[in-house]
């Protein structure tokens, strides 16, 4: 059985953003089958559009990863509380479960009652990547509630930003740590 990588941008960008092209392309040279698709209402994501939108398409199984971008990572974890197998790893970049600056508590990105038992047994290994200077807010201490709730690693980078913004023009092309992680073995 292949490696298969699901790979979920953020809020108003798609799969042709960031390093989404070149990890996808750096996963399939090495292997991994990769489905990156285009969320819909990227512009205003809701877990409860966007969850059932790729449990519908979307396959699992214990050779699985999956890599979210920003507003990707509460969708990732939103599957985990709803996928029937238990999953290879979860790799949250520029994550967030906590509201972000101007974000109301009841935002629909937010989890109302996660279920985080469900999403540790349902995935293997997580790894929370964050930089020391996220403008959004999606900073270290969002990865470090992540980490205490699920386990995993931390990685805090240095100057990063939000690993990618046309708001804040960082273009953020490639990604090579990200794949690295990508293709570890869990420990």
């Amino acid at each position: 059985m292949a490696k298969k990588a699901l790979l979920f941008h953020g809020t108003g960008s798609g799969p042709r953003d960031f390093w989404l092209p070149w990890l996808i392309d750096a996963l399939q040279k090495n292997g991994m089958e990769v489905w990156a698709p285009d969320l819909p209402q990227k512009d205003a994501p809701d877990l409860s559009v966007w969850t059932p939108w790729v449990l519908e398409r979307a396959r699992f199984d214990e050779e699985t990863i999956m890599i979210g971008h920003s507003a990707g990572a509460p969708l990732i974890l939103s599957l985990l509380q709803k996928i029937p197998v238990r999953i290879e790893k979860a790799v949250l970049v520029a994550g967030f479960v906590m509201p972000i600056p101007k974000m109301p508590p009841d935002h629909p990105m937010l989890m109302q009652n996660p279920d985080w038992e469900k999403m540790r047994r349902n995935c293997r290994d997580f790894t929370f990547i964050h930089s020391d200077n996220d403008p959004w807010g999606c900073d270290a201490a969002q990865g470090e509630a992540m980490r205490q709730k699920l386990g995993g690693t931390l990685v805090v980078m240095t100057g990063q930003g939000h690993f990618g913004s046309n708001i804040f023009k960082q273009p953020y092309p490639a990604f090579p740590m990200l794949r690295d992680v990508c293709l570890q073995e869990p420990v």
